[in-house]
């Protein structure tokens, strides 16, 4: 038996972005499984409205009120599906917290997740972001997915080509944008496990405790204190984490840069480009700590914008613009933002 549709009118979105920007919705719908979204759709009134998929929120600058219908994505459940002699894959509702499932698995023994500890948002919404952290991204962990089409409300699973995944980056983000709810996700966890330590905050905690050989559970650990400590809580000061995407440039551009300023921090990535800190871009152009008006700069990381309280939508853009302008100025370089901007 269908409990009905929990369908709310006239609803304040500040609750459901982690940047606490003022926003209403004409109608929120809450979707607890996919029967929920074919509902919607055959809905009367529902079936016809435009709509708005709404995961966790934390990937979002909202802008001013929404003309669509909120489907609030809240399907919940995880399991391990499978072993393979290759990997554990494990099965999530698009509705869990993305944390929480990293921590679930390290309980269950299941590794591969770590890196990716304390991202903000959802499960269905890391796919649509191609999340990643301390060289892992979710695609190196996608299995496949099951999405609701909403149009033809008929359920479709997807694989990794079909997702089209890049840097932050997925078809989710293009042609498929607002027309698919993804309503459960498939991870594989490379068996046996391999630990991947080669970034330089990891390497740091290495040294600092003089533990060569850290297990999964270490490796968690080490990346929610590089987190915590860089990174504000959301529940505390309104942010959407990393604002901007870090540059990849050409040998050249990057030789360029270096030459003019031999601090930057860079990367180099396998087909020979460079990734360029964005956070140190934009410190080097002096922004941290800085505001326009409500929204400013954290003050313990530059790639970061926050919400001092009050703010709406339209400082946060402006700010935004402000640092691009900054930093395409001085270096030549245009910033991309990674959240959606409403």
């Amino acid at each position: 038996m269908h409990l009905p549709l929990i369908v709310e009118k006239g609803v304040s979105l500040k609750p459901y972005n982690t940047f606490g920007l003022p926003a209403m919705a004409p109608t929120l719908v809450r979707i607890t499984s996919e029967a929920d979204v074919r509902r919607v759709l055959d809905h009367p009134e529902l079936g016809r409205a435009p709509k708005f998929i709404l995961g966790g929120g934390s990937n979002l600058v909202l802008t001013h009120d929404l003309d669509r219908c909120v489907l609030k994505v809240e399907i919940k459940g995880r399991r391990l599906l499978e072993t393979r002699d290759d990997a554990w894959v494990i099965e999530v509702g698009a509705g869990e917290a993305w944390h929480d499932v990293v921590a679930w698995s390290l309980d269950e023994g299941l590794p591969g997740l770590e890196n990716l500890a304390l991202i903000p948002g959802t499960v269905g919404a890391a796919p649509v972001q191609n999340i990643g952290a301390y060289g892992v991204e979710l695609q190196d962990r996608f299995e496949s997915m099951d999405v609701v089409d909403l149009t033809t409300g008929r359920t479709v699973t997807l694989g990794a080509q079909r997702c089209q995944f890049g840097y932050r980056d997925s078809v989710f983000k293009r042609e498929l944008a607002g027309k698919a709810v993804i309503t459960r996700v498939r991870l594989k966890l490379p068996r046996p496990w391999q630990p991947l330590l080669g970034y330089l905050e990891l390497e740091r905690k290495m040294q600092e405790t003089g533990i060569s050989r850290p297990d999964a559970r270490q490796i968690f650990n080490w990346v929610c204190e590089i987190r915590r400590a860089k990174l504000p809580d959301p529940a505390v000061i309104g942010n959407a984490g990393s604002f901007f995407k870090n540059p990849v440039v050409t040998p050249e551009q990057c030789r360029d840069i270096i030459g003019r300023d031999p601090e930057i921090v860079h990367y180099a990535l396998p087909d020979g480009s460079f990734k360029l800190a964005a956070g140190w871009l934009i410190d080097a152009c002096g922004w941290k700590g800085k505001s326009i008006g409500r929204a400013g700069v954290y003050d313990k990381q530059a790639l970061v914008l926050i919400n001092r309280g009050g703010a709406i939508g339209a400082e946060v853009v402006t700010l935004a613009r402000a640092i691009q302008e900054s930093v395409y100025g001085r270096f030549g370089i245009r910033l991309e933002p990674e959240p959606v901007v409403v």
